[in-house]
């Protein structure tokens, strides 16, 4: 069993940060809603780390957990809102800042603990607060202060809790912050003693026992997309029990150029039992006329649970439904302020597990993408399916802008081909973290040779991106744009116009249905 850090989520925008920094270092950690009580008697779990938060400790509507009690069990690092609320909890006294204090700041009057190892004065750290800490409680001690903050880190006396007790003002998981990473892992290490051993190596190991155990010699059939997550998953399952694992990729004739068979080839080098299903006209005929964008994705989403479902009967005594569920997904269904507003349906397609009646087996729900791709690579899996751009369950269904027809996907499935092979040829490829065309309802004069053309606009669309929550368009460079423009016009009939997209997320969302 690994040893384990637990953050306590308060709604902070940066919360994914500190659990992927300390995910980095070696240890395992989660992160559950500040509204759910803290596991007192699991032997794995070594600290607890209260994130920030929108709230102030002042609203009475805040949440605001006994720290001192979760102390009692293991220490504990308050971070911005956390180190107010352990303030605030034993009579010091927080109140609105001066100023509003964001942005670089750095520490001076660092004192000799645990926590700030190696860590000294100047370094810089980010501050994101509007509220303060005025005056500690009694016996408390400022162990950082900056120019304007008094205090930027403290130590809770002895008397507070059993177990030892820091609170810092700024944000240590963000990269403005110097040594923040060093920070962490003197709390995580040298605080709470845990041990750096949550290796993709481990976790492979540890996650096909697990499979093992749960599968028990029964079968478990399971979607593939081509992506890499499903993909690391139905590896991990395969090694695990092999040959009772059946896969099953659709083809709703909305996946990119020559992708069904390119990707049907790779699982077959991969040694996965899959089925290809051509399901493309079926798929037609339902989208034909449907521009709305929502329905367009509840119709492609419910006719693939359909034929997956025909096709899984078909496999008998299933017993299991594999999938590639993450861990920002799990995230985002206990949040600390319940499940986000709908922007718009999720891109992968759910509700097999209620028809199918079978029991879940999802390997990587644990994980961020960025330790998919690390465990995939562990595995050996090739880089055609590990280093692959997202994309989304509709397929090119949400980036046809309107009504979906035959001729329009063939028109933009060429378009992003020669995108994507420019991206590829030129090293950009593996710099953005997603890129794809767009087909807009938007028709334009041209001019061919002596001909005046009447025809469709195509978007181009690249980000850079950690995890796809937040998004900045990619600074690709003038000329590749130019050829790559150049080269769809002059190849793709139907297209006489190109445009780059440079929208960031948000406002923008990444896909533009």
């Amino acid at each position: 069993m690994n040893d384990k850090i637990l953050i306590l989520d308060f709604g902070s925008q940066y919360t994914q940060l500190i659990a992927r920094s300390i995910r980095e270092l070696n240890v395992y950690c989660e992160i559950q809603p500040c509204t759910k009580p803290v596991p007192e008697n699991d032997p794995s779990l070594k600290g607890i780390i209260l994130s920030g938060s929108p709230f102030s400790v002042n609203d009475p509507k805040a949440p605001k957990p006994d720290v001192a009690a979760i102390a009692a069990h293991v220490p504990v690092l308050g971070v911005c809102y956390g180190a107010q609320l352990i303030a605030m909890q034993s009579g010091g006294e927080v109140g609105k800042s001066t100023h509003r204090e964001y942005g670089r700041a750095h520490l001076k009057e660092v004192q000799p603990t645990a926590l700030f190892a190696t860590i000294t004065d100047e370094s810089q750290v980010w501050m994101s607060h509007s509220d303060t800490i005025k005056t500690l409680p009694a016996g408390f001690t400022v162990i950082a202060k900056t120019d304007s903050i008094p205090v930027a880190a403290f130590k809770a006396a002895d008397s507070f809790a059993k177990h030892v007790v820091y609170g810092i003002q700024f944000h240590p998981e963000v990269t403005h912050s110097t040594d923040g990473r060093q920070l962490l892992k003197n709390f995580i290490v040298d605080v709470c003693g845990c041990t750096q051993d949550w290796t993709p190596a481990a976790f492979i190991e540890e996650t096909v026992a697990k499979i093992k155990a749960q599968a028990n010699g029964g079968k478990v059939v399971m979607a593939l997309s081509g992506g890499v997550d499903s993909t690391v998953a139905a590896m991990l399952i395969n090694k695990a029990i092999g040959s009772n694992l059946y896969c099953i990729f659709v083809d709703n004739g909305l996946l990119r150029k020559g992708e069904f068979e390119q990707v049907l080839e790779g699982y077959k080098h991969l040694g996965l039992n899959t089925q290809g299903v051509d399901a493309h006209e079926r798929f037609y005929s339902e989208l034909a006329g449907v521009s709305d964008p929502e329905q367009k994705r509840k119709i492609i989403g419910r006719l693939f649970i359909e034929v997956f479902h025909e096709e899984a009967v078909k496999i008998k005594d299933v017993n299991f439904l594999g999938q590639g569920t993450i861990y920002p997904d799990v995230i985002e269904s206990m949040s600390v302020h319940g499940p986000s507003a709908t922007i718009k349906s999720h891109h992968n397609v759910g509700g097999l597990p209620e028809i199918m009646h079978l029991s879940l087996v999802e390997p990587l729900r644990a994980l961020f993408k960025d330790e998919v791709r690390r465990v995939g690579r562990e595995m050996g899996i090739d880089e055609i399916f590990i280093g692959r751009h997202p994309f989304p369950g509709p397929g090119l269904g949400i980036r046809i802008l309107g009504a979906i027809e035959e001729s329009k996907v063939k028109m933009l499935q060429e378009a992003d081909a020669i995108y994507i092979q420019h991206l590829r040829d030129s090293g950009w490829y593996h710099k953005v973290w997603q890129a794809g065309a767009i087909l807009l309802p938007v028709q334009s004069v041209g001019v061919m040779g002596d001909e005046r053309t009447y025809e469709f606009t195509c978007a181009l669309r690249a980000v850079s991106s950690v995890d796809g929550m937040t998004a900045d368009w990619s600074h690709l460079p003038y000329d590749l744009l130019a050829r790559i423009s150049n080269d769809i016009i002059n190849q793709v009939r139907g297209i006489n116009r190109v445009v780059y997209d440079i929208s960031s997320k948000p406002p923008a969302t990444i896909e533009w249905e």
